[in-house]
Formats: structure tokens, C-alpha cells, sequence
């Protein structure tokens, strides 16, 4: 049964898509949440839920997609190896599905050791590429992952994964890429981008391959709070490249959250030039009120009727 997301639609229709982000808060109380999507309601395809993002127990991405959807709204589920296995993941997809979630990103998820109860075990029963690969057959060929068939086909469902631009080894990166297309992977997000230069040469590497023709690629753009916030992502998150001229020019504004915006709009408008690049993914962590001004800013609104 063929039924697009909207983001789904927007990517085959050959616009540009938007995506944003919304973490869930480690409490039930998701007013703050809801109030956030809604800003962003004209202004994104649908919204990333994160799965316990950094390993913290918060509010699951199924429950506030839940809470989307009810919103008129589209979640993309984000479901994430670490914390379940094979049984409780499909079950969980089957359970998303039923209420009305089609996008859903395969993640591997932040080890346990570095979030707020690191005595946690890592599940890991798969990896994110066989994720993927359960997800697609459950989809394609109606069977769970040890063959039984399903007792009703699953509607269609929209995969997605992440890949990583700036990690080492560099010449890996596009391989890796290839296995998750190959496994299922219909749409990717990246990394935050702040080397565009690097990017551009892992986009040259993707289209040697032919991927995207293959899949959508939607490029990550964080908009940069402070001084602060980007020292933290610099020496901090793995497989991230935050550029010391970028630091110096947000040291040197008068007004720094001004500036912030002003690279991720720039960051943006150059990946609109990129060949292959299919849309951007707009993580403005806690910060999610300036996503709309972000959006307008490099040339994105109004959104395409589908």
C-alpha cells in the first residue's frame, strides 16, 4: 500500500525539503515540545523526534509522535539500536505505525557510558544497517526478521539513516553510505555541517558513486548559539569539524546569536548549489524558535504545496 509522508512527497516531487528537529524532555510534560512544533508548522517537511538522545532517559519518540500527529503534524521517528532488541524494535515499528507514523531513521545511538546512567547495557542485538534491512522487509516482503510472515502487509514507510561527512577514515565515509542505501536507507541526513569545503568533497565522492541518484541527501545545518557552543562542539563531539575561522568570526561580531544565524543561512544557500543534495535538516538545539527566521532567511518560504 503506497501512502508518501509529506516529506516523501516533497523530496520525489524534486523541491527542496526541510526538516527540523525536536528533542524530548526528560519528563512527561511536553508542552514546551508541542509549543515548538507549532512554530515550525509552515516552515518544515516534518520533525526529527530524537530516541534518548546522548543516552538520557527522556520522553520516547514514539510517544511524542503520538502527540504530532494528533497536532496535524509528521514526525520522523528516530529509533535507535542501543536500548532494544529485534522483538521490541519491530514491535515498535508495527506499534508507530499503526497510529499513523511513515518516516522513521535507523540509528546505532550514543554508547550508554556517556549519558546520566552510563551502567546502562548497550543492547546493540543489531547494528543500524541491519535495522534498516528489517525495516525494508517488513515493508517489501511482509516477514519479520526471522521469516515468518506478517499476518497483514505493513503500509508504506519512508527509511531514513545518517551519515557522518567529517569522520575518519574519509574514503570509508561514501562506502559507508553505499551499505545503508543498500540496506534500505531511502533518505539521509548528515552531520552538522560547518566544513562545507570537506563536505563538498565527500558530496564529489557520493556522486562518483551514483548515490544520489539512489537516495535523497539532506545536508545538517546547526545554527550556532555562541562563543561557548561552538568551543564545545569543536573539542567535544566526535566526528564533527567545527573550523577555527568560523570561530574567530562569531568571536568577532557584535551581536554573536545574530551571526549564528547569519552561517546557517549562508551554510544553506551554499548547499542549494551542490549537485545531489536534496534538502537540509535544521538541528537548532534549543534553539528552536529561530528555525522559521532561518528558513525565510535562505529563500525556503513558503514551503511547496504537495
Amino acid at each position: 500500500m503506497k501512502t508518501e509522508s509529506r516529506l516523501e512527497k516533497v523530496l520525489n516531487a524534486g523541491h527542496f525539503a526541510v526538516t527540523g528537529e525536536l528533542g524530548p524532555p526528560k519528563s512527561s510534560d511536553i508542552e514546551t515540545l508541542k509549543h515548538h512544533a507549532e512554530a515550525m508548522r509552515n516552515h518544515v517537511e516534518s520533525y526529527n523526534i530524537t530516541d534518548n538522545q546522548t543516552a538520557i532517559v527522556r520522553t520516547s519518540s514514539i510517544g511524542v509522535a503520538a502527540s504530532l500527529i494528533q497536532m496535524g503534524l509528521e514526525p520522523n521517528v528516530q529509533m535507535t539500536v542501543r536500548d532494544r532488541n529485534r522483538i521490541c524494535l519491530q514491535s515498535d515499528l508495527l506499534g508507530a505505525v499503526s497510529f499513523g507514523v511513515k518516516n522513521f531513521l535507523c540509528l546505532q545511538g550514543d554508547h550508554a557510558k556517556f549519558g546520566n546512567q552510563p551502567q546502562s547495557k548497550n543492547v546493540n542485538d543489531l547494528d543500524s544497517m541491519q535495522l534498516l534491512k528489517t525495516f525494508k522487509d517488513m515493508r517489501d516482503e511482509g516477514i519479520f526478521i526471522g521469516g515468518e510472515k506478517m499476518d497483514h502487509p505493513l503500509p508504506s514507510i519512508f527509511l531514513g539513516a545518517v551519515a557522518n561527512p567529517f569522520a575518519d577514515p574519509f574514503e570509508y565515509r561514501p562506502l559507508r553510505l553505499a551499505k545503508k542505501i543498500a540496506a534500505g536507507a531511502q533518505f539521509i541526513q548528515t552531520q552538522c555541517i560547518f566544513d562545507i569545503d570537506r563536505f563538498e568533497r565527500w558530496m564529489a565522492k557520493v556522486r562518483e558513486l551514483g548515490l544520489h541518484k539512489k537516495c535523497y541527501i539532506m545536508g545538517g545545518v546547526t545554527p550556532i548559539k555562541s562563543i561557548g557552543a561552538a568551543r564545545y562542539m569543536q573539542k567535544n563531539v566526535s566526528g564533527m569539524i567545527v573550523p577555527e575561522e568560523l570561530i574567530t568570526r562569531i568571536k568577532g561580531a557584535e551581536d554573536k546569536k545574530k551571526e549564528g544565524i547569519k552561517i546557517a543561512v549562508e551554510t544553506i544557500q551554499r548547499l542549494r548549489e551542490i549537485e545531489g543534495v536534496a534538502g537540509v535538516h535544521v538541528m537548532a538545539i534549543a534553539w528552536e524558535e529561530v528555525v522559521p527566521e532561518i528558513v525565510e532567511s535562505a529563500g525556503l518560504y513558503p514551503r511547496p504545496t504537495v
